[in-house]
């Protein structure tokens, strides 16, 4: 199924979900509060992590090159010098003019060539919705105060996970299988582990031998593994769910 939102709604959720990174940052007591879903990150840590993603992909956007990313001396200032809300805030403000003025059909450079997926600005506009989401999950975590990802941003999320992150990892190394997943918000998706590497919405074959359920927002969140599987609902073969997300693990 196509859940993509439209360009300009992308560009206005990757907005929406750094304001909320920003907002958990500035309610939180102390910059040094660990991460529960990246142990080794403070606060800090992870807000110049998404500020450096931010940076280098409007670097990348802008430098229109599928060859490969720009090098290290053409993506701008990577680390916060001085004020770090307002150099995170300058990182999404220069990933948001990069794609704009780019445009969707745009060329450029992406890590995930072998999934299929489209090497455009669209493309980096659809992921880099996904990293804004998952890191103020992240810092709103921290704060004691996580909210579930908007609709918008799950739904699609989902099938980019299963299209874009695993299509991208190669060849599944465990027995073939196919996975079903079902959004309590009406959508579901199939997905195909071999040899060949994973394929969402495959042809019609063979019943599921494993499924997930729950909100979209709870099927991104486990699959990006900040809430565990007993946060949603597995049914049938266990260890093929677990295969799935030790193979597949995404900061």
């Amino acid at each position: 199924m196509n859940s993509t939102p439209p360009f300009s709604e992308l560009l206005a959720l990757i907005e929406s979900r750094s304001a909320a990174l920003r907002d958990a940052v500035d309610a939180a007591p102390d910059p040094t509060v660990r991460i529960p879903g990246c142990p080794d990150w403070s606060l800090t840590d992870l807000v110049t992590h998404l500020g450096g993603v931010q940076r280098f992909w409007a670097a990348t956007v802008a430098a229109a090159d599928v060859a490969g990313p720009p090098p290290p001396g053409q993506r701008g200032e990577q680390g916060p010098e001085g004020d770090l809300p307002g150099w995170f805030s300058e990182s999404t403000g220069l990933l948001l003019d990069a794609l704009r003025t780019a445009g969707p059909e745009a060329s450029c450079w992406a890590w995930w060539a072998e999934s299929g997926a489209p090497l455009t600005a669209g493309a980096v506009a659809r992921h880099q919705v996904q990293e804004a989401a998952v890191h103020a999950y992240d810092a709103q975590e921290a704060i004691g105060k996580p909210e579930p990802l908007p609709a918008a941003v799950a739904v699609d999320g989902v099938s980019e996970f299963l299209t874009v992150c695993l299509g991208s990892l190669g060849s599944w190394p465990h027995r073939p299988a196919r996975v079903a997943f079902h959004a309590i918000e009406g959508p579901s998706w199939t997905l195909d582990l071999s040899p060949a590497g994973a394929k969402a919405d495959p042809a019609a074959g063979g019943e599921p031998v494993t499924s997930f359920r729950g909100t979209a927002s709870d099927l991104v969140l486990a699959l990006y593994r900040r809430i565990p599987l007993s946060g949603i609902r597995v049914d049938g073969d266990r260890a093929v769910a677990d295969q799935l997300l030790d193979w597949s693990k995404m900061d």
